[in-house]
């Protein structure tokens, strides 16, 4: 048993626990969000509107289920995560792609190397989200866009309470009976009750450089698709 992540969000800490969930990761999150997390991917590939050859990059991109998708739909997609377990995963699962082990906050690619870049529930684990969102920009071109899903605040009170029940007590004891560490889980719940709201995200986007924020809430805000553009001056980086 590895030591659980702290929202002190350790890269090391949070890496060695992804590698020890990888294996039944995406059978536990089809469990955990009722197969909404399928309904939630066709939403992120509709917000890229992807053509032929775009060029995406997946950064926590995890055992590639999302990247796959947007393969699917006709982009030129490179998968990034720092969890060599997932990554593990996602070579044997998606043949073909091309996945990189690498640092959100220090992404090792030239500036405005991509149309798109896109996170899908992975920057609430990076320690320093400002700093990706910032390195994420500096990957896109001028005028190309980041799209990001995150697990975010229900918008209306009783459901949020409902919410936060399910995530504190139902979550751990499916977990335990799904996953490979459920610990992690523990800490899946710590860090969506410590994240930020939609509004808060949003300014923080805005803060990182990038322009034309919005968002969309799904399921009634447990998930938000925020959305933004590069408007291509590099100074506020």
């Amino acid at each position: 048993m590895i030591a659980r992540a702290t929202l002190e969000k350790r890269s090391g800490d949070v890496s060695s626990m992804f590698d020890q969930i990888a294996a039944h990761y995406d059978m536990t999150n089809d469990v955990l969000t009722l197969g909404q997390v399928r309904v939630w991917r066709a939403a992120m590939v509709s917000a890229l509107e992807i053509t032929p050859g775009k060029r995406i990059l997946d950064v926590a991109c995890g055992t590639g289920t999302s990247t796959a998708a947007y393969a699917r739909a006709g982009a030129d997609v490179t998968g990034v995560d720092f969890s060599e377990g997932m990554l593990s995963v996602a070579r044997t699962r998606h043949t073909g792609l091309d996945f990189r082990q690498g640092d959100a906050t220090a992404l090792d690619f030239p500036t405005h190397s991509f149309d798109a870049v896109t996170v899908s529930y992975g920057l609430r684990n990076i320690e320093n989200p400002a700093k990706a969102l910032r390195e994420m920009r500096r990957v896109t071109r001028p005028g190309g866009s980041l799209v990001i899903a995150e697990f975010s605040t229900p918008t209306f009170a009783l459901f949020r309470a409902l919410y936060h029940f399910y995530l504190e007590s139902v979550l751990p004891r499916v977990a335990r009976r799904t996953s490979s560490d459920p610990e992690g889980y523990y800490y899946l719940t710590e860090s969506i009750l410590a994240w930020p709201d939609q509004d808060t995200l949003a300014r923080r986007i805005q803060e990182a450089g990038w322009r034309r924020v919005s968002y969309r809430n799904l399921f009634n805000g447990i998930m938000a698709i925020h959305r933004a553009v590069n408007p291509g001056t590099m100074g506020a980086l």
